[in-house]
């Protein structure tokens, strides 16, 4: 942490937590044994990003793909869901987190629906770290959401079609009351983004580790965050029209 340089930490960093059931099977377990663990990775880089200044945290927790698992897999995981967010939602609270839900959220159990209202209006006033938990997600979901709901304006004349633009997109996903993320981390050696935030990610820098998820701690995050720092960010303009603007 020392080695960080707190004027230059990423807004807003978002979380492709993999490899809980790789983990589980590599230590003879079963996979939710996996996602239990996981748990305590999530508790840490909440703690992590929070003490540090990050101002908006996601984590992809849930795919919409994600349903297409083994029936007795994704039952554990909701009801681990639901446990977790009744154990964390007082901490967080105490911690001024705010929570925050995106995804196709009418998939859920209804206790899972419960769990999520109680702890958005929790922390609903709460002003420090942004914490937001991408569950039942799939970009291209979000992305069709979007499109309708732009389509149905036009098609009730409340716009036109010239009339769109890269702001009116941005302003119809779940994620418009938040900056794209600038920082991407995916544990567990897999090197893709898997649905997720396909459009928000188009200039955030990509990091990758080996490192399974339930082994992902502070050390980790900041390794991606230094990481993050010895990079260039040029959208598209050239080394030298980056240092002479700065």
């Amino acid at each position: 942490m020392e080695n960080l340089d707190l004027n230059r930490l990423p807004k807003h960093i978002a979380i492709i937590m993999d490899g809980n059931g790789r983990w589980a099977q590599e230590k003879g377990q079963d996979r939710l044994y996996g996602h239990f663990h996981g748990v305590q990775s999530v508790r840490n880089i909440v703690e992590a990003a929070s003490e540090i200044g990050i101002k908006y945290l996601t984590l992809y927790a849930f795919s919409t793909e994600n349903w297409d698992r083994p029936a007795a897999e994704v039952t554990g995981l909701m009801s681990l869901f639901v446990d977790t967010i009744a154990k964390e939602v007082p901490d967080l609270h105490k911690n001024n987190i705010k929570l925050h839900f995106i995804g196709n959220l009418s998939l859920l159990p209804d206790d899972a629906k419960a769990a999520l209202e109680n702890a958005t209006l929790t922390t609903a006033n709460n002003t420090g770290l942004e914490l937001i938990i991408a569950l039942s997600y799939s970009s291209r979901w979000e992305l069709i959401q979007a499109i309708k709901n732009i389509a149905e304006k036009v098609q009730n004349g409340q716009m036109q079609p010239d009339d769109i633009q890269e702001a009116t997109l941005e302003a119809a996903l779940s994620t418009s009351a938040f900056p794209d993320p600038e920082l991407m981390i995916r544990t567990s050696g897999e090197y893709r983004i898997s649905n997720f935030l396909l459009y928000q990610l188009a200039y955030a820098e990509l990091y990758f580790t080996e490192t399974r998820w339930p082994d992902f701690r502070k050390k980790d995050l900041m390794e991606a965050i230094l990481d993050f720092q010895s990079r260039e960010r040029r959208f598209g303009k050239t080394s030298l029209q980056v240092q002479t603007n700065d």
